[in-house]
Formats: C-alpha cells, sequence, structure tokens
C-alpha cells in the first residue's frame, strides 16, 4: 500500500462514516485497494451502486427512499473526489456525477432542498437551501464547507440544525465544489460570504433577522471570517477546526493536502501556494467579531493545531472555547460530544 493511500484509510474512516458512508462500504471499499490512483474509481463504482438503488427506487414510485439513495450516492462520488487532484478528469466526472445526484434527490429529501446560485465575480457559486417543517419564516444557519468538504457532504450536518428548526443553507464558495474550477481559494471571503448571506436572506421562508454562520476546517476560517464583515447581520458564529492562519500550518500539513491546496489557489508551485495559504489570516479581523462565537477543535487535530482555535477565542469579543481532548482533526470521532452541542448553541441565540 502506498503512503498516500496508507495515510488516507488511518485518518479517515471517522469523517466518512459520520457523514453518510457506511461502515461496511469503507471497509469493503479501503480493503481492496493497493494504489492511490486507484481511489476515485474504486469509490466511484461503489457510488454507482447506491445511484443505481435511488433510479430503481424513483421507477418504482418509492420516491422517499430514492432521495435517501441518491443523497447517499452524492456524498460516495464526492468522497471519491474530494482530494484526488492527481487526476482531473476523473475527479471532474466524479465530481459532476455528485452533483447530478444530489440534484436529482433534493426533491425528495425530508424535508426537500432547492438549489440556488448566487453570482460573483463573472461566474456562479451555488447552495443547497432546506428549511423545516411548519410555518416560516425560520432562522437559518449558513454551512460553509473546508478546502476539500463540499455541500454534497452535509446532509448529516443540515439534519441536526433541522431538528432543531433552523433552516440550512450548505455552500460551494471559492475553491470549493462547484465553484472551485472558475474561483479560487481566497483568504478574504467577504464578498462571497455576504453574497450568500444576501441570497439566504432573501428567501421568503426566512427570517432575515435571525442568521448564523458555521464553518469546518477552513470553513472554520471562512465562518468568522464573514462574521467579521457581516457585523449584526449575523446573530452567531461556530468555528470547527479551523485555523487562525493557515500559512502557519503548512509544514506539517499531509502531501495530499498541500497538493488540493496548490491546485484550489490555482497556482503552479508550492510556493505560491504557501502564500496564499498565509492570506488566511484573522489576526486583523478576529477582534472585529461582534456576534457570539462558539469555537470548537481537538487536541488530535494532526492539521490545524488546537491552539489556533485558542487565539482565535482570545481575541474576539464574545467566544466560547470547546477544547475536546481526544478530538481528530473537524472532531469527526467524537461527533456527539460537539455536534448535538453546537446545534443546541445556535437555536438558542437564534430564538
Amino acid at each position: 500500500m502506498d503512503e498516500k493511500l496508507a495515510s488516507a484509510i488511518s485518518h479517515w474512516g471517522p469523517r466518512f462514516t459520520t457523514n453518510g458512508i457506511t461502515v461496511a462500504d469503507f471497509d469493503r471499499v479501503t480493503s481492496g485497494l493497493d494504489r492511490w490512483s486507484d481511489w476515485c474509481a474504486a469509490w466511484s463504482a461503489a457510488a454507482a451502486e447506491h445511484e443505481q438503488l435511488g433510479r430503481t427506487a424513483l421507477a418504482d414510485g418509492r420516491s422517499r427512499s430514492a432521495g435517501e439513495h441518491l443523497a447517499m450516492a452524492a456524498t460516495y462520488f464526492h468522497f471519491a473526489k474530494f482530494v484526488f487532484v492527481e487526476d482531473y478528469e476523473q475527479m471532474r466526472t466524479a465530481h459532476h456525477d455528485a452533483v447530478r445526484c444530489l440534484d436529482d434527490a433534493l426533491p425528495h429529501l425530508d424535508p426537500p432542498g432547492r438549489r440556488i446560485e448566487v453570482p460573483l465575480d463573472g461566474t456562479t457559486m451555488v447552495g443547497i437551501f432546506r428549511a423545516p417543517p411548519g410555518d416560516g419564516p425560520h432562522p437559518a444557519v449558513l454551512l460553509i464547507p473546508g478546502l476539500d468538504s463540499t455541500k454534497e457532504e452535509f446532509r448529516s450536518t443540515e439534519k441536526t440544525f433541522l431538528d432543531r428548526g433552523m433552516a440550512t443553507f450548505s455552500v460551494d464558495g471559492p475553491g470549493q465544489g462547484e465553484a472551485e474550477y472558475d474561483l479560487p481559494i481566497r483568504g478574504d471571503w467577504s464578498a462571497p460570504g455576504l453574497a450568500f448571506l444576501d441570497a439566504l436572506a432573501a428567501q421568503t421562508d426566512v427570517d432575515a433577522d435571525r442568521l448564523a454562520l458555521w464553518g469546518v476546517s477552513l470553513g472554520g476560517y471562512y465562518a468568522p471570517r464573514v462574521a467579521a464583515a457581516a457585523g449584526g447581520r449575523v446573530r452567531a458564529c461556530v468555528a470547527l477546526a479551523g485555523p487562525y492562519n493557515f500559512g502557519d500550518c503548512w509544514d506539517q500539513l499531509p502531501e495530499l493536502t498541500r497538493d488540493t491546496f496548490r491546485v484550489r489557489s490555482q497556482v503552479r508551485t508550492e510556493e505560491e501556494a504557501r502564500a496564499n495559504a498565509s492570506t488566511l489570516d484573522m489576526s486583523r479581523y478576529a477582534g472585529e467579531i461582534t456576534a457570539p462565537l462558539l469555537v470548537v477543535t481537538g487536541r488530535l487535530d494532526r492539521l490545524i493545531p488546537w491552539q489556533h482555535a485558542e487565539r482565535l477565542a482570545q481575541e474576539a469579543k464574545d467566544a466560547e472555547l470547546l477544547v475536546l481532548d481526544d478530538g481528530n482533526h473537524g472532531c469527526m470521532n467524537v461527533w456527539p460530544k460537539h455536534r448535538p452541542y453546537t446545534a443546541d448553541w445556535l437555536a438558542r441565540r437564534l430564538g
């Protein structure tokens, strides 16, 4: 087994199984691999099995099951492509399949979702909006992914908020998902973040006075960065496993992570990528966050040291720090210790 593949299997299991991959499929697919170069094809084949279940259910008129199967297939296709930057065409094919499956699943989910397109810099970003049952307008949470996550990965996260009466808006911003081919990763997330907030506030079933932000990994930088720019437009913000300055993390990042950041920064050299990583820096903005801020991190995070979260919480005006001693990157291995608490924390602040 090559080094990239061994690293992937040893570190990603909790994230996959928390966000929609069955334990049996994770074991089955990864046990059949010897080379990282076969990763995308293997997971795409597993995704196709779930997509076929969805297509069969749809043909049989079992719409709820169809939505579940197709959303699961989207997650599998997403994990096929998520850091597979060594074969761009193979990656894009898997990504196209992930988007197609989720789009087809949306009307059949419970609650259903709808696709919202948001213009920025001459191109289009995309988000998925879902509202809880009952009459609106609802409080709403903007969910921001990280370097390798996308809106296709967020069904289980959305459920946590939807179950507590909050609408969700899971997005692909610069360097992410559907926007990654046109918009490179950028440290200044003011323009994309405010554009997403505008689109969310414009939904007739959303209470524009009760908006919040949530972000994971690099999204744990983007969310507080947007909060600093949004001022009183947001009621609360959650930063999960985000960097204070991503450039400071560069030397300890795995090769796959550095390669992915370089490709999605749309630069050619590692030196250029490192320079862009250093623009993801909260030093000028942490003190400008006026909304209550919950910062969550794990002491076992191998990508972003927990001290980054501590520094952000110290410099923000109104912050709570939750450090999980046994948490890995994103604290996916201990999700019961933070996901319900995070959702409750946001629900209280959104009323």
